[in-house]
């Protein structure tokens, strides 16, 4: 007899990851943020300067993607240089663009 367990799905703990990280690329300024920071390191002013938000905006986006290790950052001096830190991420993020933009 076959092991039940085989085919029963994913374990609870990657679905909740899984289902974080879309909850994370649901929304429109945390998608703007991980789209500039795919192309370039950036600091918080910088963002806020780009994107047009406040800073306690893009502060509050950064530590919710730091929580979930799509982004990380580097201290140069007093300033704090933010990157991407999850490329299957933004590959799935860039193929979503590119196929919302081919429509």
């Amino acid at each position: 007899m076959k092991n039940t367990n085989e085919h029963a799905g994913l374990p609870p703990e990657t679905v909740q990851e899984v289902a974080l990280i879309f909850k994370a690329l649901a929304d429109p300024t945390r998608i703007r943020i991980l789209y500039l920071l795919s192309q370039k390191a950036c600091t918080v002013t910088h963002i806020t300067e780009v994107l047009g938000l406040s800073q306690s905006a893009v502060s509050h986006q950064l530590s919710f993607l730091r929580n979930l290790r799509l982004v990380t950052y580097r201290r140069v001096g007093n300033t704090f240089v933010y990157t991407c830190d999850d490329d299957h991420v933004i590959t799935l993020l860039r193929q979503t663009i590119d196929h919302v933009q081919h429509s």
